[in-house]
C-alpha cells in the first residue's frame, strides 16, 4: 500500500468522525419560515370621524407578519427555541405597523422548553393579547374586530384622539421574561415581567399574570395586569399622546383584569368577555372602563358565519360624566383552502353624543 494513501486516510479519519457528529446534531435542529399576508378593500369610517375613507387596506382579519422560528433539541426532554417576527402592509410593502414600529415587533425571543416549563427572554405578545384574539370571532383582526378595536385601537387622528384604547402598552412588551408552566389537564399559567430600564425608578416595570383552559368543547382564560411602560419603545404614554379635548396622557398606571369563554357546539361557536380597567394620574383614578363582548361562529357552507359586538363604558376624573363605544362586525368567512380564504364583513361603531358609523370589507388572508 502506498505510503501517501496511509497518509490521507489518517488524515480523512478524524475529519469523518467530526462529520458523524455533526450530522446528528445538524439533524436536530430546525428553522421555519412563516407568516401571513392579508388584503383588502373596503369602505371604511368610525363613529366621530369626518369623512369616510374608501381603502386598499392591509390586515382586514390578520395583520400582514414574516418570520422564522428556530428549534433545537438540547437532549433529556430540553429544547431551545427562537422567534423573529415583523409586520409589514401588503398595500404598500413598508415595514411595521404604523411609522417608526420596530423591524420584529411582533416577536424577537429566546426560550427554553422543558418538563417544567418554558423560559422566555426578549420582546413578545402582551399577556392580554392571546386572550383578546382567542376569545373572539374575529380573531386578530384589527380592522373589523370589536372587542380588538376596543382594546388596542384608538380612533381619530393621532393627538386628538375621538377614543382611547382600553388597553396600555400595546398588544406586544419589550424586554419581557415569560415563565409559562407545563399542562395541567388542559390549564397553563404564565408570569409576566417587562423591566423599564429607567434607572433610578426599578418600580417603573410592567407586571402581569395570565391563565389559559383548553379542553374539549370549553375553553376559558384570564389575565390581570399592571402597566407602567409603553410600547414597543418606552417614554411615551401608556395610553395615547392626546391632551385634548381628553388628556390621556397624564395617565401613568393601569390595572386590568379579564375574563373569557368560549363553547363549542359543533354547530355553534359561542364566545364572551369582560374586562375592568382602572387608569391613575399621579396616584389618583382619571380613568375606568368597562367591557364585555358576545359572539359567535356558525358553520354556514365552505365558511363561517362571524359575529361579535363589544361594549365599553368609559369614566374618571379626567373624561368627565361616563359615555359608551359599541361597535358589532358580521362576516363571513370562505374557506377556499387550508391556508386561504376570502371574507366579507360589515361592521357599525357608535359613540355617546357621536354619529354611528358603518363600515364594510372584502378581503383574502393566505398563511404560510
Amino acid at each position: 500500500m502506498p505510503p501517501n494513501f496511509r497518509l490521507h486516510c489518517r488524515t480523512l479519519l478524524p475529519a469523518c468522525a467530526l462529520l458523524a457528529c455533526a450530522l446528528p446534531a445538524a439533524a436536530q435542529t430546525s428553522i421555519t419560515i412563516m407568516g401571513g399576508v392579508d388584503a383588502f378593500v373596503g369602505s371604511m369610517k368610525n363613529s366621530g370621524d369626518a369623512a369616510r375613507t374608501t381603502v386598499l387596506g392591509s390586515g382586514g382579519m390578520t395583520t400582514s407578519w414574516f418570520g422564522f422560528r428556530g428549534k433545537e433539541d438540547l437532549g433529556d426532554g430540553l429544547y431551545a427555541e427562537f422567534y423573529l417576527t415583523g409586520f409589514f402592509q401588503t398595500d404598500t410593502g413598508v415595514s411595521g405597523r404604523f411609522a417608526g414600529d420596530n423591524l420584529f415587533s411582533r416577536d424577537a425571543n429566546v426560550a427554553l422548553v422543558g418538563r417544567l416549563g418554558r423560559l422566555q427572554v426578549g420582546r413578545a405578545s402582551a399577556p392580554s393579547f392571546l386572550p383578546n384574539i382567542l376569545f373572539n370571532p374575529f380573531g386578530d383582526s384589527f380592522t373589523f374586530s370589536p372587542l380588538v378595536l376596543h382594546s388596542y385601537v384608538p380612533t381619530g387622528p393621532f393627538g386628538a384622539r375621538t377614543w382611547a384604547s382600553t388597553n396600555a402598552g400595546d398588544s406586544g412588551w419589550s424586554n419581557q421574561v415569560v415563565y409559562t408552566t407545563p399542562s395541567f389537564g388542559g390549564l397553563r399559567a404564565g408570569l409576566h415581567y417587562q423591566a423599564g430600564e429607567q434607572g433610578g425608578d426599578s418600580d417603573r416595570n410592567n407586571l402581569a399574570v395570565s391563565t389559559m383552559y383548553n379542553k374539549g368543547p370549553l375553553a376559558l382564560t384570564a389575565f390581570a395586569h399592571r402597566v407602567r411602560v409603553s410600547n414597543p419603545n418606552s417614554g411615551l404614554p401608556i395610553i395615547d399622546a392626546t391632551r385634548s379635548p381628553v388628556d390621556y396622557a397624564r395617565l401613568d398606571e393601569q390595572r386590568a383584569l379579564f375574563v373569557g369563554a368560549t363553547y363549542d357546539f359543533t354547530r355553534i361557536k359561542l364566545y364572551g368577555t369582560w374586562q375592568r380597567t382602572v387608569n391613575d394620574a399621579a396616584g389618583a383614578e382619571g380613568l375606568r372602563d368597562r367591557t364585555v363582548s358576545l359572539g359567535f361562529a356558525m358553520p354556514a357552507g365552505p365558511g363561517s358565519v362571524l359575529f361579535d359586538v363589544a361594549d365599553t363604558r368609559r369614566g374618571g376624573t379626567l373624561f368627565g360624566s361616563e359615555r359608551s363605544r359599541r361597535t358589532a362586525s358580521l362576516g363571513y368567512d370562505y374557506r377556499l383552502s387550508k391556508r386561504t380564504d376570502f371574507y366579507t364583513i360589515a361592521m357599525r361603531d357608535r359613540i355617546t353624543t357621536l354619529p354611528s358609523a358603518m363600515s364594510y370589507g372584502a378581503g383574502v388572508r393566505h398563511s404560510f
